[in-house]
């Protein structure tokens, strides 16, 4: 009996391959970093190919680390950042042009020609989203209207489209001899094409944005056997049984299964999730209605999201472009060797902002800054800025639900941060809790997909494997919590209509 599941997590800085065994521990892993293309202000793109070929290499990595091979792995999961739109030919395999991620804002104008006098709630009421840059819908409208050849080669049937998790699957099970193209309903619920009722393509939404349905791929649950590893692949014959997209992944590896359970990922942006059962709430504070995930025949259970564009990508910024720190660990002494922020608040808008806010218009800025501000001060800001963002999606959770949250489940790469996450707690005013395995991500990934194939026992397993690592309690003084997060509110609405008619997104 093989004794392994392989989740692959294909993100937005990286892809990397976890094997984790029945205990839901990790045993071994491989991760790639792929290049984060710019060409002009507002775009982000990532190459698909380079993505494709680190995938094959981590998953080698990871079995190569472990001393294993496919023959131990009982069935592959596959997570993913969502919204970022692949469109490729299926007959050659190759993309039509690089993929347009998440946090694009090329969009924009193709948003507000589609939202015309409706705006932003025009789909809203079928969708669970607002006509956003963020996306996949309108992103793969920009690349037909704007690749020569591409709308008449997705017109003749020629073209598909996925997210990252539909390229990933399409590829690993043969690719242009026979790959399987099909996404699962947490991914298709991110493209603004899917009525969230029937978890069919909504073909008015499609025809409205020009997307020939042809290039959509099948949508199927996130818990079921997809296809099996191609011949010659690092995984031929190994059920593809499991797909999430990374928050919802995140929100299972959690074990949030009862309504009101919640979770925090803490990545690249951050993004809460709030599981609200098998009713679809709508949101009036600016969140997101989504899938939460879907096992099998079972009803599909649904969640609010609130989604923050710029978190952990703040740090890499403070390292990359201005070269304060040479490693994002480093953020965490230097933003210690001062008590507070200095008076300093920095808003990452850094391609507008998201929930609650949604405004396209928004940039960044760092505001408050007197001759006492130096650079300790400004990497605290930069790790209260995450925090602060929080408590506005929490709040707006709160409104949404009609549920207080009694503490926080937080997950991703900055819970490393024990600075941040203390400050998390005070200005929640909630306590804050990291669980022993941080890669929740991957590990809802995995589970979904040994459910699928019998491995684990549904839910209650994942229940009885999750543990408490560490958590923090508020210490914060009220009057000094209420006053700190006014002062952030203040320093929102400074980024607000930066962007002109005249300004390139």
């Amino acid at each position: 009996m093989a004794d392994y599941v392989l989740a692959i997590d294909q993100g937005t800085t990286s892809s990397r391959a976890i094997i984790f065994n029945h205990a839901g521990q990790i045993v071994e892993s491989g991760q790639l970093e792929h290049e984060q293309i710019f060409p002009k202000a507002g775009w982000v793109e990532h190459d698909a190919l380079e993505i494709w070929k680190n995938v094959r290499e981590v998953v080698a990595l990871a079995l190569t680390r472990a001393n294993l091979t496919h023959r131990d792995i009982v069935a592959v999961g596959i997570t993913n950042q969502r919204e970022t739109a692949v469109v490729w030919d299926k007959t050659t395999g190759e993309p039509v042009y690089n993929a347009i991620v998440w946090q694009d804002t090329r969009t924009q104008k193709i948003v507000e020609e589609l939202g015309g006098t409706e705006g932003a709630e025009k789909y809203k009421a079928k969708v669970g989203l607002p006509l956003a840059t963020y996306f996949s819908g309108p992103k793969v409208k920009w690349i037909l209207d704007n690749v020569e050849g591409a709308r008449a080669k997705a017109e003749a049937g020629d073209l598909l489209f996925g997210n990252t998790d539909t390229w990933v699957l399409w590829n690993m099970t043969g690719g242009k001899d026979g790959g399987v193209h099909v996404t699962d309903v947490t991914n298709a619920s991110r493209t603004m094409l899917m009525d969230l009722s029937t978890l069919n393509w909504d073909e008015g939404i499609a025809a409205d944005m020009g997307i020939p349905t042809s290039m959509l791929p099948e949508i199927r649950s996130s818990s079921e056997v997809y296809g099996k590893g191609r011949e010659g692949g690092m995984v031929p014959g190994v059920p593809i049984a499991g797909i999430l997209g990374d928050q919802q992944a995140a929100t299972f590896g959690q074990a949030c299964f009862e309504v009101g359970m919640a979770k925090n990922t803490y990545g690249t942006g951050n993004f809460m999730l709030i599981n609200t059962g098998t009713e679809q709430i709508p949101s009036e504070n600016g969140l997101l209605t989504t899938v939460c995930y879907k096992i099998g025949d079972q009803p599909a259970v649904y969640a609010l999201e609130g989604s923050i564009a710029v978190t952990g990508s703040l740090v890499q910024w403070l390292r990359d472009n201005l070269g304060i720190i040479s490693s994002a660990p480093e953020i965490e002494d230097l933003a210690n060797t001062v008590d507070d922020n200095g008076g300093a608040y920095f808003v990452p808008a850094f391609s507008g902002l998201f929930a609650p806010y949604w405004r396209a218009d928004a940039r960044g800025a760092l505001v408050g800054l007197t001759r006492y501000v130096n650079k300790g001060h400004i990497a605290r800001a930069v790790l209260e800025a995450t925090a602060f963002q929080t408590r506005e999606v929490l709040d707006a959770m709160n409104a949404d639900s009609g549920v207080d949250l009694t503490e926080l489940k937080v997950d991703g790469g900055m819970i490393a941060n024990e600075t941040l996450m203390q400050f998390q707690a005070d200005i929640l005013g909630v306590p804050v809790v990291r669980p022993q395995v941080a890669e929740t991500t991957a590990l809802g990934a995995a589970y979904a997909a040994g459910i699928a194939v019998g491995f684990w026992n549904g839910e209650q397993d994942v229940i009885d494997n999750w543990a408490e690592d560490k958590r923090w309690e508020p210490s914060m003084d009220e009057g000094d919590r209420e006053r700190l997060y006014r002062t952030w509110k203040k320093a929102v609405t400074k980024t607000f209509d930066w962007v002109d008619d005249d300004t390139e997104a």
